[in-house]
């Protein structure tokens, strides 16, 4: 038997060996060649856009893809070491509305956070930091993290779980995510860079639009309706408002809003004590939230639009603040940054200075119509009056001298008209002469509005003849009880008179408010209840009241109150 016959098969298995090594090792070799494809063509993916937003949800889904991980996230980090946002990539949206919050990086997360290095898990709950899951958050078992960085500073980490096929993650997969977290952050980087430069530009076209607007003498409704737009666009906001003090210094009352559920948003009010758009009223400090159910807009738009961070910029520096402008971004955005509330706090200055102007505006327009009003007094008293005076007069010494008696009456009555025309005039002057509170229409105005009121429902407009300084002289409370006795009489005069004609005269003095008609006067068993009312107003201020039936008809209805408070006590 020769030796080949004796060990035939010993060269035949060495080969195979090799044979079987050597393929083992090309697979390897091509696995890595198509991994370091894959990741080149991941990053070239990963850098082709230049809007943060879509960058960071494309870095997230490229990497749950290199490793062939079932779930990814992306988890910013703020400049207190805080979780501030959480960008998820693998869960439906089943899953997300089953969660009751996002994770708020406790746990893994914040050891993350804290210690910055990549962690690699076979089993999540195996580790001595693992903190669990939000209720309703799905079952999660290997995991791999990386922090990511950008210019030596961590910005966020990104987080996979659930390798698929029940294997673990290994160190080239983190080694292909580590690389992927290198080249993401000169792609983060660059788009922050280019989304500063935008801002810049949108921030100087809208600052020249405002002021070319107040320039151009707008209305202040118009120029804050152009603020909370631009602001919105500016910071990328998907909601703004413009929040203005009311009369009641403790509410805030949106008078402007922009953007998503914006027609909800008017009229609605915050408590100055307690709010976010409170808070920066009173500091004068642009103020920001990052949870979800903090702010007012949360309150204001739980119904409607889910809202995530919020800011509240004042309109005005601390001391003079004129309102409030507040912004929102839907759940699960990125906060507003520390420049952006600066960059928004400045041109908040400009809807400043659209309510100063405004201000402005119309106290010159106050000036102006008082400087009128004094002008048309001063030309009635200087001139008519005294003109109507001087033919008063010569209209007298011709009732003297005149020897044609039946000239007489004509010319005593003709007297008389041109005394009452002169008490009108004079009445219409102290009218000029008073100048009402900002919101405060005066006695004369009110008494004016009842009487017109009251035209429609008649069919005819009832005379109105009023004496004195009424505005100045008459007291608040006084005036009160004026106005719903004149508001008593119509309303009796509408129901019950029946009458063609009224007239209804107030003097000072003692003030007197007179009316009277030419209807069919008091009833005989007709209720009173109505004329006691009066009656007794009349005694609560010392007055007197009286009402009867004149013998041409109609009824007459006269009240009376003092003026000073020594006569009411």
């Amino acid at each position: 038997m020769t030796p080949d016959e004796t060990h035939p098969l010993i060269p035949n298995m060495r080969l195979d060996e090799l044979l079987a090594e050597l393929r083992i090792r090309l697979e390897a070799i091509l696995a890595t060649r198509d991994r370091m494809h894959s990741l080149l063509e991941a990053v070239v993916l990963v850098g082709s856009d230049l809007d943060l937003e879509t960058v960071l949800h494309r870095i997230v889904e490229t990497a749950t893809t290199l490793v062939d991980a079932g779930y990814g996230a992306l988890g910013l980090v703020g400049q207190e070491s805080e979780l501030i946002q959480f960008i998820p990539v693998g869960l439906s949206q089943e899953e997300i509305v089953a969660m009751e919050h996002w994770p708020h990086g406790l746990g893994l997360l914040g050891l993350l956070i804290k210690s910055p290095q990549p962690l690699r898990l076979a089993r999540i709950a195996d580790h001595p930091e693992s903190y669990g899951f939000p209720p309703g958050h799905p079952p999660m078992g290997s995991f791999l993290g990386v922090p990511l960085r950008v210019r030596d500073k961590v910005f966020g980490n990104l987080y996979l779980t659930e390798k698929r096929g029940g294997a673990e993650f290994d160190e080239d997969d983190e080694a292909v995510v580590i690389a992927l977290a290198t080249a993401a952050g000169v792609v983060i980087e660059n788009a922050r860079l280019f989304e500063k430069s935008r801002r810049r530009e949108t921030w100087l076209k809208a600052s020249w639009e405002i002021t070319t607007s107040l320039l151009s003498g707008q209305g202040v409704q118009q120029v804050l309706t152009q603020v909370a737009r631009r602001a919105r666009e500016m910071a990328d906001a998907d909601i703004t408002a413009i929040l203005l003090p009311t009369q009641d210094d403790d509410v805030l009352r949106v008078m402007i809003a922009d953007g998503r559920g914006a027609e909800r948003l008017a009229g609605a009010e915050s408590a100055m004590i307690g709010s976010l758009a409170g808070s920066a009223h009173s500091s004068g400090e642009p103020l920001m939230v990052t949870d979800l159910a903090a702010g007012d807009f949360h309150r204001m738009m739980a119904e409607h639009l889910a809202v995530g961070p919020e800011a509240a910029v004042p309109l005005g520096s601390a001391g003079s603040v004129r309102g409030v402008l507040s912004l929102a971004r839907r759940s699960g955005r990125a906060p507003f940054s520390r420049a952006e509330l600066r960059m928004l706090h400045a041109f908040a200055g400009q809807a400043a200075i659209a309510l100063e102007l405004a201000e402005t505006r119309k106290h010159a327009e106050r000036l102006s119509l008082l400087e009128d009003r004094d002008r048309i007094a001063k030309d009635l008293h200087d001139v008519v009056v005294q003109r109507l005076f001087a033919v008063a007069m010569t209209l007298t010494s011709m009732v003297r001298t005149t020897e044609q008696p039946e000239a007489s009456p004509p010319l005593r009555h003709a007297i008389d008209e041109l005394d009452e025309t002169i008490r009108q005039i004079r009445s219409t002057i102290f009218g000029l002469q008073t100048a009402p509170e900002d919101g405060d229409p005066g006695l004369r105005a009110r008494i004016v509005a009842l009487v017109e009121g009251a035209r429609g429902h008649l069919g005819f407009m009832p005379g109105l003849r009023m004496e004195g300084a009424l505005d100045t002289l008459v007291p608040q409370p006084v005036a009160e009880h004026l106005l719903a006795v004149l508001q008593e009489a119509l309303s009796n005069l509408l129901r019950h008179a029946k009458a063609a004609r009224a007239e209804v005269e107030v003097v000072d003095g003692q003030v007197t408010l007179v009316v009277s008609d030419n209807g069919v006067g008091l009833p005989a068993d007709g209720r009173r209840s109505g004329l006691r009312n009066l009656q007794e107003r009349a005694a609560q201020l010392g007055g007197s009241f009286e009402v009867h039936s004149p013998s041409e008809g109609g009824t007459r209805v006269r009240w009376s109150a003092p003026l000073s408070e020594d006569a009411r006590s």
